[in-house]
């Protein structure tokens, strides 16, 4: 509407214009015929109907619309870098990946699944408290290796990668190598009750490109699990293959 307004402006002004031009045509023709020659000089006021063309300078205000610069409504182009805008890209799943053998401190462990992240939280303080006592720090991020499973718990193996022995181990503690090889890797961020959902896809990733794992996997905490909120665990799931 904005671009067809000025011309329907310009229109509406040379209206009154026109028929007030016709009218005053008119008036100027009823009188001629009845005037004498002696009358000729009452012509004089036909030019004043002469003067009607004065609407031809509202016409050049016509040009008026001309100054609708329509192009001025092309800066709205200028909305279309945000199409542009990168999205930011998923996590890779199913991402081949070959893990290289660490040396770590490595805390046995069983836990039945209702209890199972309390039960690994427990073992990684045992494991952290041990390391803070002798002054030892951490070389890479903490671990689970699921040794085994079945319906009501599991076995595993939580373990802290370091450069020194540390000293003083528990009878369930020792020092030992984390899994190499050649494995799948795949990246769960959530929290710890939500895995099922990931565990449900790697299943399905995996029977999808009938690709055959070893009876383990591991789980690396890229986010501290002893300072991270629950839910906003980021944890790299590695399933080594055959």
């Amino acid at each position: 509407m904005n671009r067809i307004s000025p011309f329907r402006a310009a229109l509406v002004a040379l209206i009154p214009m026109v028929v007030f031009a016709a009218g005053g045509a008119a008036m100027a023709q009823s009188p001629a015929p009845s005037a004498s020659p002696a009358a000729s000089p009452s012509a004089a006021p036909a030019p004043a109907a002469s003067a009607t063309p004065a609407p031809a300078p509202a016409a050049a205000a016509t040009p008026a619309p001309g100054t609708s610069p329509t192009p001025v409504a092309s800066p709205s182009a200028a909305p279309s870098p945000p199409p542009a805008a990168t999205v930011q890209a998923a996590d890779p799943f199913g991402e081949p990946f070959t893990l290289e053998p660490k040396k770590v401190v490595v805390m046995k462990g069983t836990a039945n699944w209702d209890a199972a992240f309390d039960t690994l939280i427990d073992s990684f303080k045992a494991l952290t408290a041990l390391l803070d006592k002798q002054g030892i720090k951490s070389s890479g991020n903490a671990m689970i290796v699921y040794t085994s499973t079945d319906d009501t718990g599991f076995t595993f193996l939580a373990e802290i990668p370091v450069e020194q022995d540390p000293k003083n181990l528990t009878k369930d503690m020792s020092i030992g190598k984390s899994p190499d090889g050649k494995a799948l890797k795949f990246v769960h961020r959530g929290s710890y009750d939500n895995m099922d959902n990931t565990y449900e896809a790697i299943t399905n990733h995996l029977d999808d490109k009938k690709l055959e794992a070893k009876d383990t996997f591991i789980e690396e905490y890229i986010t501290d699990p002893l300072k991270t909120a629950e839910d906003k665990l980021v944890i790299n799931v590695y399933v080594p293959l055959k």
